[in-house]
């Protein structure tokens, strides 16, 4: 008797990540990488690269696994939202042509974040690391706040600490109040003399990585004590928490109370984020219980294939944000 498998698909900056598993057994899973990154142009994401990465992945699991058919897929994706018209329109023919799959779900990568976080339930997931996107669902609509990127928000992510951060250092440098010789000091470390980081960064097309790369080195400083970069990560807790706030379902909606999961990287700096980061929510959300995360985008994709493959979706499908197009319903 063939088994009937899951595909969940993790596309984003670092590459693309796929794992296949049982339909009733998401959680136990075999995955592949590729380090290539879903190429982005004029016309969105590129369905046809994303494709020619995904496929081979697909069968090299199901090779590995003895075989089996693919019941139901998950496609998380960065810039789905806004750059997935492409995705939309071709993948669902394609994997139904080369995988027979009839049940598809193409989802942004905040959804996949919560589906790993929180599963099917009801709260908050706050996605940090580069950037910054809250995401919140009473399982009847999603509501979104920030993820706007470096230029026009992503308040409180690592772009933004290290952009704050590097601010700092140039303002001891300059003279001016406000700065902090401690993250001069590490900036100089890090990128060289000051008067050499603008021909640096400015033609640099990976900008926000290069300033969320600095985020840690003003964790390391606000622990060794250094107030302006305590006062950065207090700033980027409020952020983050109004983000949350603006998310979370009402208390009567909720009245068991409202889960909020803290994902992604940037929250690895541990308590010079996390305890202001906490106090805010507190303040903020007092009917909100902070949670860890179960797991990854990756297990998010998982979650919503096997929902998708047992008829159990909870989750409120989103034309951009959780699409599941009408034909694979069959």
């Amino acid at each position: 008797m063939s088994v009937s498998r899951v595909l969940g698909v993790d596309s984003g900056g670092s590459g693309l990540r796929v794992a296949l598993a049982e339909a009733g057994n998401p959680g136990k899973a075999e995955t592949e990488v590729s380090r290539e990154p879903v190429r982005t142009g004029a016309a969105g994401i590129d369905a046809k690269h994303l494709l020619d990465q995904l496929l081979p992945m697909a069968r090299a699991l199901l090779d590995r696994a003895g075989g089996g058919t693919v019941s139901a897929v998950a496609i998380g994706a960065a810039g789905m939202a806004t750059l997935g018209d492409r995705l939309r329109a071709e993948v669902p023919a394609a994997l139904a042509e080369s995988l027979g799959v009839r049940r598809l779900a193409l989802a942004a990568d905040a959804v996949t974040a919560y589906a790993g976080a929180l599963g099917q339930r009801p709260g908050a997931v706050v996605a940090a690391g580069t950037g910054m996107i809250a995401l919140g669902t009473d399982l009847s609509d999603w509501r979104r706040a920030d993820g706007w990127g470096h230029l026009l928000g992503d308040c409180g992510g690592g772009a933004w600490i290290g952009r704050a951060g590097l601010e700092a250092a140039l303002r001891v440098h300059d003279g001016r109040r406000g700065g902090s010789a401690a993250l001069l000091a590490r900036m100089e470390s890090v990128f060289g003399p000051a008067r050499e980081l603008p021909g640096m960064l400015y033609p640099r097309s990976d900008r926000p990585a290069v300033l969320a790369s600095f985020a840690p080195e003003v964790g390391r400083c606000a622990a060794d004590g250094d107030e302006v970069s305590a006062g950065i990560l207090a700033a980027a807790a409020r952020h983050i928490a109004e983000s949350a706030a603006a998310v979370c379902p009402p208390a009567t909606d909720v009245p068991e109370g409202c889960e909020v999961a803290l994902a992604g990287g940037l929250f690895r700096m541990g308590a010079p984020l996390l305890v202001p980061l906490r106090a805010e929510l507190a303040g903020q959300l007092p009917y909100a219980r902070p949670v860890s995360a179960a797991g990854d985008p990756l297990t998010g994709s998982l979650v919503i294939a096997s929902a998708l493959a047992t008829g159990s979706l909870r989750l409120p499908r989103h034309p951009t944000l959780l699409h599941v197009p009408t034909e694979q319903d069959s």
